[in-house]
């Protein structure tokens, strides 16, 4: 059996095939709308995984294959807003850091911070631009979206081998509390896919969401404890604030990393809430709209 023939049969046990229209040379392929609530089917993203590994790659080698600086953008980026930081939060405006050095403060957000913003930024323009694709075939269109997702933890790596250099030099040795560190990522990654499906489904209908985007991530980026501490927020807004999923992954690396505070459980819970929330709406709104995606892409 050639690969065309195996990957027609595995389409076909996940769709519905009119055996009435078979024909000794081989069959109509229908693909109708699933009935129901379904967020995604597993099986077909499964199928699909050499596809979403494809697709993962391409977005990497696009970023760095024609760049002079290459990976070096892992880490201008967050090192030249840690330096911009520094000067004018940390020097002029002498905001508090909890007791360690500003540029540090500042560059454990901007690990989490970073990944997160070109993650939806990536994920945003990711059906827009592949338009072509999704006219001609089929395949997930949740695959898009969360490629662009995945693809942004190369950069987010690169970012936190700098961050290690940089507490090497500042003689910052991490806490045990470290070892909390993956449930801030999984946060950070849950947080970014729920944003980019959102945004993604709403980028393919109204284009403004595309344009409002740097906008909106500079937005965020004020709304979360970036250049600032937690503790500056009053106390009977904090649960409030805490809403934002970032708010938990950013005081929570700070802690890992810094050592500036207890582990912050209160934030990383109801982020983790929130979190879960957006996701799950996303994917739910992204089905209902997907039907669409190739008349208005």
């Amino acid at each position: 059996m050639s690969t065309i023939e195996a990957q027609a049969d595995l389409d076909a046990s996940n769709s519905n095939v009119d055996p009435d229209h078979a024909s000794a040379s081989g069959y109509e392929l229908v693909i109708e709308p699933r009935k129901g609530l379904q967020l995604f089917d597993w099986k077909e993203l499964v199928a699909y995984r050499d596809l979403f590994r494809f697709l993962i790659w391409r977005q990497i080698k696009v970023r760095y294959a024609q760049s002079a600086i290459g990976i070096g953008w892992a880490i201008i980026q967050p090192l030249f807003s840690m330096v911009l930081f520094t000067l004018i939060f940390g020097r002029l405006a002498e905001i508090d850091s909890n007791g360690a050095p500003y540029a540090l403060f500042s560059l454990a957000a901007l690990l989490p911070w970073t990944y997160f913003s070109n993650a939806i930024t990536d994920g945003v323009a990711s059906l827009v631009s592949e338009a072509n694709m999704l006219r001609k075939i089929y395949f997930p269109r949740l695959l898009l979206p969360l490629s662009a997702v995945c693809a942004k933890l190369v950069d987010f790596g690169i970012a936190a081998a700098m961050m290690a250099i940089l507490m090497v030099i500042y003689k910052q040795t991490p806490p045990i509390e470290i070892l909390v560190l993956p449930l801030a990522v999984i946060l950070m990654i849950i947080t970014a896919s729920g944003v980019s499906v959102w945004l993604t489904a709403l980028a393919v209908q109204y284009r403004d969401v595309k344009h409002a985007m740097t906008f909106l991530v500079q937005l965020l980026m004020y709304a979360s404890p970036v250049v600032y501490p937690t503790s500056m927020i009053p106390e009977k807004y904090r649960l409030l604030y805490a809403l934002n999923p970032m708010v938990g992954v950013i005081e929570t690396f700070r802690t890992c990393l810094l050592g500036t505070q207890p582990i912050p459980w209160d934030l990383l819970g109801i982020g983790f809430v929130s979190a879960a929330a957006l996701l799950l709406t996303g994917l739910i709104f992204f089905r209902k709209k997907e039907k669409i995606f190739a008349d208005v892409a």
